[in-house]
């Protein structure tokens, strides 16, 4: 795993991309996000029951279906429609939804009031201002039951992303596992004690094991796991391609002819109950699709394009043309529908080892695109709290979540081990794959019409014509419920039910702070009334609000009359923009007048930005208060909030007005010497380090108080610093149902057995004040 930087360089910017640097992601793109569009030809056909197949000229039928499924969803609609429509180099339901919240007022989460909007998108690199004020975007922005509706499709497709990162490993494993067992059962098929066990005791245990490997093996991260797995899906393709060609040849040269949309026609005018269901089934063909969106952030969409228009696309044609050339020529006999059969029996054992290794691969995409997916969720207050672990210093989406990642195995093994049967995930996993084209259709036609700012008429036949074709898709999904889909509609309750939960539990605790929070003037009103004791040093509060005094503090106020001579609030709020610029990131202003030197500091990241896991907050707050006091009386670029002016701060360097840290250089040579250690994981975390301050070069020219000031700030850090934490203590409503009880239990549940916020975890627990508040909501 790479290491990682205090303060990482990080970077996205794939618009210089070189050529070099596009061969080398689309390689390892192979590895990572094309692993299970390329596994699939082991089960599609196979899922399909024979009884099903009611005729040889079904075969061609059901192939043609598979090619222009192929040519329309991946192809036409997330290679060329839906890439375009990323966030900053980021994809995913929640990057199409933040772009939605940006290019039209539909948010729903905290910090959606006027002032605070104001506040967090001041002074940002990109701002989005919208080119027309359309009809649609005014209908969508004046009724709030549309803003619910975004954020539910929203959390929905993240939930069936998440249930791909569940299904999608279990049917991998488990279709290639019963290729074993099936060469194993031809072997032994002279003994039957030997063909029952086999049949009994090889598939799912060798499921299992792939599957524990496959999952120990994240913790890698995706550079390494891109590099692993890319040579063994090359030669993957090239394998079955070669197959495809040879059985294309040697048994049916006609089977080319069955791309003609004719067979489409022809399969949809002798339509019965029994060709629809197969239809769930040949829905497999597109698995994958969506983590080629879901992925861009470990990318780029110039790389999984070229992958798949010049490899993945050409490669799975031919491997299912020879499947089908050989079906038809095999009809009725005994397997027909397995890719194994069409497999030449001489080189069969070089397909299952090979099989063996892409079904590992096959997973790869739905794991990572579940991390990604969880981790926008995080930083928009959709889920509870976890680890997030980036794996580059280089790229920022590439991450790994060890909790989520021993849940989704914990899941793929128990589906494996309670359905044993690849037929019934095959049919949840059709199911799951649908509903997430669906939810991506549904928010690309409204990026089209309020971002790319089309016509609705453009929006319209784009909802139209992918979305009919996606509905068809899942009402032949819907027939297979009782058979296995089920399962998907538990999952989603599920991850859906934590997903509403949390958010319901965090925006109540963000209403109660609006509500109970006291204005600035009350704090400098205090002292003479109160007696209040200012101590020496400096006190930090962490605060979720952007303006005013949190209701904890004032409680400790009020109880005991003393707080430091300098005092900062603190807040650290998700912008529904991928990154923030390092230089834009702190906002920062005063509460009061000079003399009270109380300060805020609004830290704003994005929801892609590795910001939350870093533990320097401190040291750059204390450098981005003093340029602030340096500039206050003459920088231009400033906000004027409800409590008073606020600066953009974040430039200083050795020339700078602000305190200097005396270890910079220091701290330097050390982030360049671990870079120069990739791939040796430290056996212990970094300690803590204070860092010391100096005053700047030019402090003597400066005006009588901006030296004062920093002065006090000076003698402030080295006095020592106090972190001040609320710790909520839920109470429910007397008056509140059933309902709200039972959802306000489940998110203190949540809430007490999920991580501590990031902040807290680096905070010494010496100088830590963690104050009581009971919350009612």
């Amino acid at each position: 795993m790479d290491p990682q930087p205090k303060s990482p360089p990080l970077t996205h910017d794939f618009k210089k991309e070189t050529r070099r640097t596009t061969l080398l992601l689309s390689f390892q793109s192979l590895g990572v996000v094309y692993g299970c569009m390329s596994v699939a030809p082991i089960y599609v056909f196979e899922t399909i029951s024979p009884e099903d197949i009611d005729s040889e000229a079904r075969v061609y039928e059901l192939f043609s279906f598979i090619f222009w499924t192929m040519t329309i969803i991946p192809l036409l609609k997330y290679a060329f429609i839906v890439l375009r429509a990323d966030d900053n180099g980021e994809g995913g339901i929640f990057a199409l939804y933040s772009l939605l919240c940006r290019h039209a007022k539909v948010g729903l989460l905290p910090n959606e009031s006027s002032d605070d909007n104001e506040v967090l998108n001041h002074a940002m690199v990109s701002p989005c201002k919208s080119k027309v004020e359309s009809r649609a975007r005014r209908a969508i922005e004046k009724h709030r039951s549309t803003h619910y509706l975004m954020l539910f499709i929203a959390m929905l497709g993240s939930c069936v992303m998440i249930g791909d990162g569940i299904l999608i490993p279990a049917l991998s494993v488990l279709s290639v596992s019963s290729s074993i067992q099936r060469s194993l059962y031809d072997r032994f098929i002279h003994s039957k004690s030997k063909a029952n066990s086999l049949l009994k005791y090889v598939p799912v245990p060798t499921a299992c094991a792939i599957l524990l490997c496959l999952f120990i093996l994240q913790r890698c991260g995706t550079h390494k796991i891109g590099f692993i797995f890319a040579p063994i899906i090359i030669i993957w393709l090239f394998f079955i391609s070669a197959v495809g060609l040879h059985n294309i040849f040697y048994w049916d040269k006609h089977v080319l002819s069955a791309i003609s949309p004719v067979y489409v026609y022809e399969f949809v005018s002798n339509i019965n109950l029994k060709s629809w269901r197969s239809l769930g089934s040949i829905l497999l063909c597109a698995a994958g699709s969506g983590s080629m969106f879901a992925n861009l952030g470990h990318f780029s969409k110039k790389s999984i394009k070229i992958t798949f228009v010049c490899v993945i696309y050409p490669c799975l044609t031919l491997c299912y043309a020879g499947q089908a050339a050989y079906m038809h020529k095999h009809y009725g006999t005994k397997n027909f529908t397995h890719l194994s059969q069409s497999v030449p029996e001489r080189i069969r054992h070089i397909f299952i080892a090979l099989s063996l290794l892409a079904s590992a691969v096959g997973s790869q995409a739905a794991i990572t695109a579940t991390f990604s997916i969880i981790n926008q969720c995080l930083a928009l207050g959709c889920f509870p709290r976890v680890k997030v672990i980036h794996t580059s210093d280089k790229i920022h989406g590439r991450i790994y979540i060890p909790d989520i990642n021993w849940v989704l195995m914990v899941f793929s093994l128990a589906i494996t081990i309670g359905f044993h049967d690849m037929v019934e995930i095959g049919y949840a996993t059709s199911s799951a794959i649908i509903s997430g084209m669906l939810v991506t259709t549904c928010l690309i036609s409204l990026i089209i019409t309020l971002y790319w700012e089309k016509s609705m008429l453009v929006s319209a036949i784009f909802l139209m014509f992918f979305g009919s074709i996606e509905l068809a898709y899942l009402s032949a999904s819907m027939l297979n419920f009782h058979k296995g889909a089920w399962y998907l509609v538990l999952l989603l309750a599920l991850s859906m039910m934590i997903m509403l939960t949390w958010h319901y539990g965090m925006m109540k605790k963000y209403k109660f702070d609006l509500e109970n929070k006291v204005s600035t003037d009350w704090l400098s009103a205090i002292n003479p009334g109160l007696e209040v004791s200012r101590i020496k040093g400096i006190g930090f509060i962490y605060t979720d609000i952007l303006t005013g005094i949190p209701a904890f503090f004032t409680h400790f106020i009020t109880n005991l009359p003393a707080f430091h001579e300098i005092l900062i609030f603190v807040s650290f709020k998700s912008c529904p923009v991928p990154y923030v610029a390092p230089s834009r990131r702190y906002l920062t202003g005063r509460l009061g007048s000079k003399k009270y030197r109380i300060y805020r500091c609004i830290v704003r990241y994005g929801y892609c930005d590795p910001i939350r896991d870093t533990d320097d907050f401190e040291d750059q707050i204390i450098r981005s208060i003093g340029e602030f006091i340096s500039v206050e009386e003459t920088d231009s670029e400033s906000l004027m909030s409800p409590e008073g002016i606020m600066f953009v701060v974040g430039n200083s360097s050795e020339n700078g007005n602000g305190l200097l840290p005396l270890n910079e250089i220091e701290a330097s040579v050390s982030l360049e010497s671990s870079h120069e250690t990739q791939g040796i994981q430290m056996s212990e975390p970094p300690k803590r380090r204070k860092v010391r301050f100096m005053l700047p070069n030019n402090f003597k020219k400066m005006g009588i108080s901006v030296r004062q000031e920093l002065q006090k700030l000076f003698n402030a850090r080295e006095s020592g610093t106090a972190y001040f934490l609320g710790h909520p203590h839920i109470k429910i409503r007397e008056d509140a149902n059933f309902l709200k009880r039972l959802v306000v239990l489940a998110y203190v549940f949540l809430d007490k057995n999920c991580r501590e916020p990031p902040v807290a975890l680096n905070i010494p627990h010496a100088a830590l004040v963690e104050i009581g508040m009971v919350y009612t909501i």
